[in-house]
């Protein structure tokens, strides 16, 4: 046998943080050992007091490929996961081109990513006003579950679909068992508020935030509750921004509802009162809210009441932000964070009083769950692929362009100084990031469901 052994003080099992070695033989974790258990003739590597991590998973990560891959493609977005501890990206179906409606576009983004991913993938399908009866082909081709929006996505190829084209396609979803992700907002609470607007001054974050009412998100909320009771269907939340719903979805969640929710780390470290005029590099749908909002949100996932925490990294030129005009309602809506994400949440988390263990469910097991690879991903645990991140939390670093390996090294968190350094990603038991570098040839491929 060709066996390694990776050890630290810090281990972060599904039970417990505690010293302990991963036994890795291949790509896969034997055993989950303490030291004096390491066998003779073990090739050893000991990380001291970094502590290792479950690789992370990201479950909503825009990489644009095919088709839009000057925005961000395969290569660029793995290549940041892998700087940021992430093992597992979780592709949205919009932004390429063709978008991800049908197993032909399928195959076409399957074609984009060979031989070109430094981390694994998974994509999810796509459902909108026109496809119900391609939702069973994609998930027999192997997707997780499918995601839709209720608003106009602002991008050419994806629609948004109506409460009664949902409900068309809600049978067709609720038989393949798979969960639907959803961008909870309704237009019509939007497009009330933006046209009292209409005289305002758009470089005002203030001005942007009033145009994505808490509204357009609650009213949303309501409608696919009451849908999920109706269709039985599993329903995911994604990047839930009002904390107004907060209570809603924990009542449904009391009742039974197959419900999950996810929020992003710009919802739980930035607020709307320091957001500057003309800084259109923090737009994002559905807004950054107050700092009260962003309280409680932490507090949605201390009760549980919120599952995960996903990036919706969502990156496009720079041209695109409007930087020079600072115009908030031309510029595009994304924030681009996937090497940053671990950094963001411990930097927040710990003041808090969270635990690795937390950021550890939040990032890794729980949205493994959700795309259903958790037999293999998001755990320390024997039978898992050995994918971790050897993480230094007491350390701080300043955030720079150096530390955006994405396609455009732009964001909002410039100049921050945070807590916690990657200083190691392993896939499958093979280093893919260290110490700045990336060693060896792209092995990242895709997970099927």
């Amino acid at each position: 046998m060709n066996l390694r052994a990776f050890l630290s003080r810090r281990v972060v099992t599904a039970d417990a943080v505690r010293p302990a070695a991963l036994l890795v033989e291949g790509d896969r974790i034997l055993e989950v050992i303490t030291a004096e258990q390491v066998p003779p003739q073990t090739e050893v590597h000991d990380f001291g007091n970094a502590a290792i991590l479950p690789g992370l998973v990201d479950c909503h990560v825009h990489i644009n490929d095919p088709g839009r891959a000057e925005w961000e493609g395969f290569l660029t977005a793995t290549r940041a996961a892998a700087a940021g501890g992430c093992t597992l990206l979780v592709d949205m179906p919009l932004n390429c081109l063709p978008a991800t409606t049908n197993p032909a576009a399928l195959d076409a983004k399957r074609a984009a990513a060979k031989g070109r991913c430094r981390v694994d993938w998974m994509t999810w399908g796509g459902v909108v006003r026109d496809n119900p009866h391609d939702i069973a082909p994609l998930a027999k081709a192997g997707v997780p579950g499918f995601k839709c929006f209720l608003v106009d996505p602002g991008i050419d190829g994806f629609t948004m679909v109506t409460e009664s084209q949902l409900r068309a396609a809600l049978p067709h979803v609720a038989r393949t068992g798979l969960p639907l992700l959803v961008h909870a907002e309704l237009p019509a609470p939007i497009v009330a508020a933006t046209e009292n607007l209409a005289d305002r001054d758009w470089s005002r974050y203030e001005t942007y935030l009033e145009s994505r009412p808490e509204e357009a998100e609650l009213s949303a909320i309501r409608m696919l509750l009451s849908a999920c009771r109706e269709f039985k269907f599993r329903l995911h939340i994604v990047h839930l921004s009002a904390s107004k719903a907060l209570p809603e979805l924990r009542a449904a969640r009391s009742a039974g509802l197959p419900v999950t929710v996810e929020t992003c780390p710009h919802y739980l470290h930035l607020t709307a009162e320091a957001i500057p005029g003309g800084a259109t590099l923090f737009k994002c749908a559905p807004p950054i809210r107050s700092r009260g909002n962003c309280e409680q949100l932490w507090q949605g996932l201390r009760d549980g009441t919120i599952d995960l925490v996903a990036t919706d990294h969502s990156p496009c030129p720079p041209e695109m932000k409007r930087l020079a005009e600072g115009d908030f309602r031309s510029a595009w809506g994304g924030i681009a964070s996937l090497s940053l994400a671990l950094p963001l949440m411990y930097t927040e988390a710990n003041k808090r009083g969270f635990s690795l263990s937390d950021i550890a469910n939040w990032m890794s097991e729980a949205p493994a769950t959700l795309a259903g690879c958790h037999t293999q991903k998001g755990r320390l645990a024997a039978g898992h692929h050995a994918d971790f991140v050897v993480f230094d939390s007491e350390s701080e670093f300043v955030v720079s362009e150096d530390r955006l390996p994405y396609r455009h090294p732009v964001s909002p968190y410039l100049g921050e100084r945070l807590r916690g350094v990657v200083k190691a990603t392993y896939l499958r038991g093979r280093k893919v990031f260290g110490d700045g570098e990336f060693p060896g040839e792209p092995m990242g491929m895709e997970h099927r469901r």
